[in-house]
C-alpha cells in the first residue's frame, strides 16, 4: 500500500474516464469466458497496474458478482495491488542468500532514504519499495532489483547513488 492522503483515497472512489474505457475494453473481450474474474482481474492489472476501490465496483457489477467476490480474488493473490506504484519498483532480496549477506541491513537503508515502509511508495511517486524472496543470482548476493535491473553485492552507503540513476 502506498501513502495514504485525501487526495488519494478520493481518487480511489472515482472511477475516470480514461480507466472506465480501459476496463469496458476488457470486459467487452472477456465478460463471458470461463473463470471471467481471473482474466480480468489479470488484464486490468496488466494494463492498469493496480485495481482501485472504484475499478472493483465497476467489475463486480458488470461481471455480475458480488464485491466481497472479487476483494477476495483481489487479496489472496500477492500479485495484484489495489493502489498505484511508483514509477521505479524496488525489490530487496531476501532470500537465504541475500538475508544473511545483509539484505535486512539494505532493506533498513532503503526505507531511511526513501522515507517510506516496505509495501509503500514515495510521495512523489517515483518509487514503490518492496521484499522478494530471491531473483536467482544469489552467488552476487545480497542482491536488488530496480524494475528489470539487477545489482548484485549492494552495499547500503551506494544506495543514494544507485537511486539518482533513477531520477
Amino acid at each position: 500500500m502506498g501513502i495514504v492522503t485525501e487526495e488519494t483515497i478520493q481518487d480511489e472512489n472515482i472511477l475516470s474516464l480514461e480507466h472506465q474505457a480501459v476496463l469496458d475494453a476488457i470486459l467487452a473481450e472477456n465478460k463471458d469466458k470461463p473463470g471471467a474474474t481471473m482474466v480480468v482481474l489479470t488484464l486490468v492489472q496488466e494494463k492498469l497496474g493496480f485495481v482501485s476501490h472504484a475499478m472493483q465496483s465497476y467489475l463486480a457489477q458488470a461481471l455480475e458478482i458480488p464485491l466481497s467476490h472479487l476483494y477476495g480474488v483481489l487479496t489472496f493473490y500477492s500479485f495484484f495491488r489495489m493502489h498505484p506504484i511508483g514509477r521505479h519498483k524496488i525489490n530487496v532480496c531476501l532470500g537465504t542468500a541475500c538475508y544473511v549477506r545483509n539484505g535486512p541491513t539494505l532493506v533498513e537503508k532503503y526505507k531511511q532514504v526513501l522515507d517510506v515502509k516496505v509495501g509503500e511508495t514515495t510521495p512523489d511517486q517515483r518509487f514503490t519499495l518492496e521484499i522478494c524472496r530471491c531473483v536467482g543470482a544469489c552467488s552476487q548476493a545480497p542482491v536488488v532489483m530496480i524494475d528489470d535491473d539487477i545489482y548484485g553485492r549492494v552495499n547500503p552507503q551506494d544506495i543514494p547513488k544507485q537511486l539518482r540513476k533513477y531520477e
